[in-house]
């Protein structure tokens, strides 16, 4: 379980497919507090650490699916990529974003860009399918980060990226075309399945 409240931008460092895809991420934490089988949210999506570096050359290793790689970003990403990255919430940690599950739904597009005033707006299509889940003034997560919706027009729908979050995230790289990870909110998806006829 995650908040959305990025805590590390990763680099992508090497990618080998070989059935599965592996992914090795280059980070700034300290991976020797990091257990085998640990979740990490790479770019929003929940993946489980099956290797690691050490505390002086800190990357950590994570295996992608064939399901992975349909509904995310993971497949597109090449050497060099900017990683937005949050370890797990703990029970007592304090929480500053929504409840994220790291289970993706879709992937989305920003088709929008425009600064206003410090910060800049952002408008993301999603697959009309999915429209339904997204309201004003909800949460949704793109890349694994928290963010407040600001109005939806059918299948997009907009946002404001404040300066901190243009620099802690990838985010402040993004530009139309730009493809992210789209997790639905967690209680939007449960409302839906009870009121569905």
């Amino acid at each position: 379980m995650f908040t959305g409240i990025v805590t590390d931008v990763g680099k992508l460092r090497h990618v080998e497919k070989r059935g599965d895809t592996h992914l090795v991420i280059a980070t700034n934490y300290d991976v020797s507090a990091v257990e085998m089988g640990a979740s990490i949210a790479c770019a929003g999506v929940c993946m489980t650490v099956v290797d690691k570096g050490s505390a002086r050359d800190r990357w950590f290793a994570v295996t992608a699916s064939g399901e992975t790689l349909s509904k995310t970003t993971l497949g597109t990403w090449k050497v060099g990529d900017a990683v937005n990255l949050e370890r797990p919430m703990r029970v007592g940690d304090e929480f500053g974003g929504h409840i994220v599950t790291g289970h993706v739904d879709a992937v989305a597009e920003v088709v929008g860009v425009k600064a206003e005033g410090e910060s800049v707006r952002m408008v993301f299509a999603v697959p009309a399918k999915l429209a339904r889940f997204v309201a004003p003034k909800g949460s949704v997560a793109l890349d694994g980060v928290s963010l407040t919706v600001n109005d939806v027009d059918g299948p997009r729908f907009g946002v404001n990226i404040i300066p901190h979050t243009q620099k802690v995230t990838t985010f402040g790289r993004a530009k139309p075309g730009t493809k992210v990870n789209f997790e639905i909110d967690l209680l939007a998806r449960y409302v839906a399945r009870l009121v569905k006829p």
